[in-house]
């Protein structure tokens, strides 16, 4: 629901079309960045080995992609309630990207069979 509330929002918005270009990169990037902090998060507490670089990159991409949304409505020409429209439906699609894939991967392992432990050594 935020991330589409965000592109119909952006739809319908009386921006440049760099501005709205901006604003969508920017969320793909955030939901991109916030399922792969959860995936190496999730895999690190199962026991999937998972790279500090590539663990690093994906907290140090969410925490930009958020910074940079701050630093593109502090300085956009909107109306403080659009502002908020776009930072909390930016934040809502990235708590709903987290959650879907989270559930994704626990119905996986639901239907397989598998158990939510760390794996064992054979």
């Amino acid at each position: 629901m935020g991330m589409a509330g965000f592109i119909i929002g952006l739809w319908r918005s009386e921006m440049l079309l760099s501005e709205k270009g901006y604003y969508f990169t920017v969320l793909m990037y955030g939901l991109f960045a916030a399922v792969s902090v959860q995936k190496s998060v999730r895999d690190r507490l199962e026991g999937i080995p998972v790279t500090a670089i590539y663990y690093g990159i994906s907290w140090f991409s969410t925490i930009l992609a958020i910074v940079l949304l701050i630093v593109g409505l502090w300085n956009a020409t909107l109306l403080p309630s659009e502002k908020g429209f776009y930072a909390f439906a930016f934040l809502l699609g990235i708590f709903g990207a987290i959650a879907v894939q989270k559930n994704t991967r626990d119905t996986a392992i639901f239907e397989t069979g598998g158990s939510f432990s760390k794996p064992s050594d054979h």
